[in-house]
């Protein structure tokens, strides 16, 4: 599943050329994905103006003219192809199969963005502006990883009594909103912090953070800026022509490294991999506690 780094990736990608675009045409190729298209979604889409192309979490946000927001999930198998445009620095294309193009839109800035989805796991939708922090998608979504809201005060708040596992704490959305798997294990091992450990631990009894949670907050923020720069771990699976990954996978100090070397200088421990909520957690035993 992409994370959020990778579908910030796809938005910079995408901006230059839906930014300020006119939708001229709006091809519908099946009923549904995920979800059904909204109703008469070609016919609504074809004549409205992108203003911007934002992100919330791992969503796609297309605010249009008149005040709706096109609503677009990248699910499992989900990208964007852009043609004959001005293509951002941080666009790589997946697939070029056109058995899986379910949305084609034609732009007056020329370009063709088409959304390829061989799983048919993303969705779109469009919800009026005005309603989609309360919309279901939204409602329950914390802060967002990359913002000033994000702080050690906010965890503390969240963390407090908890004797959930940190690791699990930590991806919960309704905490904060787009931190996935891939990078919360990263951040952990960075913070030598312990993904088994209660997260209430990194509470004081009078409800502040420690000092080890105070350390956590910008190791996150440093982790997924990393990621972004990079343009992140898993959507540019065909932008090598030998099909590596992207790049951050060849900055992972832990993630995936089972049964390596731990990455610290002078540690030599052996990387572990556990199962949390389903999930793959690696970890170095002896540098996070």
């Amino acid at each position: 599943m992409p994370e959020l780094p990778e579908v910030e990736t796809v938005r910079r990608g995408l901006a230059p050329v839906m930014e300020g675009a006119t939708i001229l045409g709006a091809d519908i190729r099946r009923p549904d994905l995920r979800f059904p298209f909204p109703e008469r979604f070609g016919e609504r889409l074809t004549g409205r103006r992108v203003e911007a192309l934002g992100r919330r979490s791992k969503y796609l946000l297309a605010d249009l003219d008149q005040g709706d927001v096109l609503v677009m999930h990248l699910g499992m198998s989900g990208s964007f192809r852009i043609e004959q445009g001005v293509v951002g620095e941080f666009h790589h294309e997946r697939s070029r199969d056109s058995a899986h193009d379910h949305v084609v839109l034609r732009l007056s800035s020329g370009a063709t963005v088409t959304y390829n989805d061989p799983r048919r796991f993303g969705f779109m939708l469009m919800i009026p502006r005005a309603e989609l922090a309360d919309h279901a998608l939204f409602a329950h979504l914390g802060v967002e990883p990359v913002g000033n809201a994000l702080s050690a005060e906010h965890l503390a708040e969240a963390f407090r009594g908890k004797a959930a596992p940190l690791k699990a704490a930590l991806l919960d959305q309704s905490i904060i909103a787009g931190l996935g798997n891939i990078y919360v294990c990263e951040a952990l091992f960075r913070s030598g912090l312990s993904p088994q450990r209660a997260a209430g631990t990194l509470v004081t009894k009078a409800g502040a953070p420690t000092a080890r949670l105070e350390r956590l907050v910008p190791v996150i923020r440093e982790v997924i800026a990393e990621a972004i720069e990079a343009g992140g771990s898993s959507l540019r699976d065909h932008a090598q022509p030998s099909g590596e990954l992207g790049y951050f996978q060849h900055r992972f100090r832990v993630y995936d490294r089972e049964g390596e070397a731990c990455a610290t200088p002078g540690c030599g421990t052996i990387v572990r991999r556990i199962v949390q909520s389903n999930r793959s957690t690696f970890y170095c035993p002896t540098c996070q506690r």
